[in-house]
């Protein structure tokens, strides 16, 4: 190696080794590391629900049932919830008002028969939070139901990045 390579080697190693470190993980009260924060951006904002679904009609097809369309009276439900999920500060299926998913599709003219909701209270990108789905019995059922034929989904993130999901699918 002649000398000049070295140098430049060495002088690099050395700019490295001052470089600042990558900031520590913030940790949570059980003093396991934060998951990082998924921000949504104004433009992903339109294109989740067409992702959740995609993601979900793949997940339907694989089990021999008919696809989902987006609906938007139930897509309405769902994001009134999630909201309210926010406000009430607790993934429920009840809103602060004493609501069940049956009255939240009714209030916003839902014209079929609601089967089912899927919540969730995350940091989780939608497809993550499909996938966890997924494996929960009761979520499970709702996005595999076979009589559904329309699904809603929409979600509300808080400032500090938690993201609140609600997903209806009805006939």
């Amino acid at each position: 190696m002649n000398r000049r390579t070295a140098l430049v080697l060495l002088g690099s190693t050395a700019l490295a080794a001052c470089s600042t470190p990558p900031p520590a993980p913030a940790i949570g009260p059980d003093g396991r590391p934060l998951p990082p924060v998924y921000r949504i951006s104004g433009a992903d904002k339109r294109r989740i629900p067409f992702r959740a679904l995609d993601a979900v009609n793949a997940l339907r097809a694989g089990a021999d049932v008919a696809p989902l369309t987006l609906d938007s009276t139930l897509s309405a439900a769902a994001e009134t919830h999630s909201r309210d999920m926010s406000l009430q500060n607790r993934p429920w299926h009840f809103g602060s008002d004493g609501s069940s998913p049956i009255d939240r599709a009714q209030r916003v003219g839902f014209d079929g028969r609601l089967l089912g909701e899927a919540i969730s209270e995350t940091y989780e990108t939608e497809l993550e939070t499909v996938a966890a789905w997924l494996e929960e019995p009761g979520p499970r059922r709702v996005l595999l139901d076979p009589e559904a034929r329309r699904m809603g989904f929409a979600f509300f993130q808080e400032p500090n990045g938690k993201i609140w999901y609600t997903l209806n699918v009805g006939t």
